[in-house]
């Protein structure tokens, strides 16, 4: 097993080069949800090239994809690569507040990075797979594209179509987005609910509002009363919804509502009042009777919004995640292996670009600029007591995130791998694009990405070599679930809707003035 661990995280070290271009790529593309058309595109040919065989548009989601490699019977081990980005960040690998070359501000972009995330997994699973050819281990390795994570969307879809049910294990990688879980793994409180709904208002007939025996025969009369409409309800929602968190939802837990406008309007400046308008809210939440809840506050507002606007409403579903469930014995595993592997280190190079974003700021260059504890272990019931710290003892879950779609199918280990991020004086806070920043600057991005690859390697081989290890985290999985897929305690997909892919998510179009996002690019 050691000269297989070995093998690995050679590879790894061998194909850094590659996989540093291959993580520039993606955050260059900065493509974000449900519209990852070259992202999704450059990993199934490169899986191609690497002996997979890839199912492109898995579970009816057009940038997704299942790739398979297959080395005889044994274990199937699960992982996955997201590579959407956020609308609003797009930064240049700079160390200045700046656009990429020939797009606005406003277009997509990299943040957590989700670019290294995926070729940090990926990355494994190619080690992994050397390993396995060199040493005749028998498995398989399954591998995925799940796009628009940021929305919780296609691991609910791919959980629910069955895509996860003959996994023996999962990894999940995340670099590090908040102390203390950072160079660590969870441990017992794992990521909650996440709900995403969008709530539709149409006008459908304007002409009846307040009509009467005296109503002109011509509709839109400019003399007329005109309707509500649709943007009237949209802001009726929008200024409503924001009792929710202090009539609906009790104080004294953490949960999160967040909402943002699609569409709104589709109306001139004649007397045609707004036809539709779409306004998309995302819970973060520990429970899904809790997250129920919300949905029933909010239907009760739309309903009344689309009464006063003289509006219809229909409530469209984007995403149902499940909360995480625990699994020690992966966990554990997973964690001696980052143990071995050692905390990713940062050179000069990587220092001096960290340097030149704090002169940008008009701070003092620090000889260390980065944070320590991207550089240090975090012990996972450490982790998990620092973690704890701040939640009220009833609530189980904290934060939110899609792999938990994962944990209900097979033992899943959530790794996370610190990322470049600044120490800051007194009173300071750095703005996200100086994060962004690191995340598209190879020598900044690297270390994470190589630790993250020979941690999930180790722990694939582990899976695939130690059937004690896999046994115990296997009967774990039993046991919180109640016997399994289907057991007593088993929560099983909340997916019942169609794949949410045909909103007018923001993205980047072509026209004859060439390739930019949907809001252009201004003049210099």
């Amino acid at each position: 097993m050691h000269n297989a661990k070995a093998t690995a995280c050679a590879t790894v070290q061998a194909r850094m080069p590659e996989i540093s271009n291959w993580t520039r790529t993606i955050w260059d593309f900065g493509e974000t949800a449900w519209r990852e058309y070259k992202s999704c595109d450059f990993y199934v040919d490169l899986l191609r090239r690497e002996g997979f065989e890839v199912e492109e548009g898995s579970a009816g989601m057009p940038t997704a994809f299942c790739a398979t490699w297959d080395n005889g019977d044994g274990p199937i081990i699960g992982g996955y690569a997201e590579y959407d980005g956020i609308p609003g960040n797009c930064q240049a690998a700079e160390p200045r507040k700046m656009p990429r070359p020939g797009l606005s501000a406003h277009a997509g972009g990299h943040t957590d990075p989700h670019s290294a995330l995926g070729m940090g997994a990926l990355g494994g699973f190619l080690a992994a797979k050397a390993a396995m050819q060199e040493h005749n281990i028998p498995g398989k390795l399954k591998f995925f594209g799940e796009p628009a994570e940021k929305l919780r969307a296609s691991k609910p879809i791919h959980a629910a179509a069955g895509y996860y049910d003959d996994l023996d294990a999962a990894i999940s990688f995340h670099p590090f987005y908040m102390p203390p879980l950072c160079n660590t793994v969870r441990w017992d409180t794992h990521c909650g609910v996440g709900y995403g709904v969008i709530y539709e208002f149409t006008c459908e007939e304007p002409e009846t509002w307040m009509a009467g025996a005296d109503a002109s025969p011509i509709p839109a009369s400019h003399a007329s009363a005109r309707a509500p409409g649709a943007t009237d309800a949209l802001m009726q929602m929008y200024q409503n919804a924001k009792t929710l968190r202090e009539h609906v939802m009790a104080p004294g837990q953490s949960w999160s509502m967040n909402e943002t406008i699609l569409s709104h309007g589709q109306a001139t400046a004649d007397n045609i009042p707004a036809q539709i308008s779409q306004i998309m809210y995302f819970i973060r939440i520990s429970e899904i009777s809790e997250a129920e809840h919300i949905i029933r506050g909010l239907d009760h507002i739309a309903e009344n919004a689309a009464l006063l606007t003289h509006c219809t409403w229909r409530r469209h579903w984007i995403a149902k995640s499940r909360p995480g469930l625990a699994n020690h014995a992966l966990s554990d595993a997973t964690y001696k292996n980052l143990a071995e592997v050692g905390a990713p280190q940062w050179g000069e190079d990587a220092k001096d670009f960290a340097r030149a974003i704090q002169r940008e700021l008009g701070l003092d260059p620090m000889q260390n600029p980065f944070l320590p504890m991207i550089s240090e272990l975090t012990p996972p019931q450490e982790a998990e007591a620092k973690l704890r710290q701040n939640l009220p003892p009833s609530q189980r879950h904290f934060t939110s995130d899609d792999y938990t779609e994962y944990c209900w199918h097979a033992p899943t280990v959530r790794l996370y791998i610190g990322r470049p991020a600044l120490q800051a004086p007194d009173g300071f806070a750095y703005p996200a694009w100086a994060m962004n920043a690191m995340g598209g600057h190879s020598a900044c991005i690297d270390p994470m990405v190589e630790t993250a690859a020979q941690v999930v390697a180790m722990t694939a081989l582990d899976c695939l070599t130690d059937p004690e290890m896999l046994a115990k985290a296997q009967e774990e999985f039993c046991a919180r679930t109640g016997g399994g897929i289907g057991g007593t305690d088993w929560l099983a997909p909340l997916c019942d809707y169609p794949v949410p892919d045909h909103f007018r998510w923001p993205e980047y179009a072509t026209t004859r003035r060439g390739e930019d996002w949907v809001i252009p690019t201004p003049p210099a």
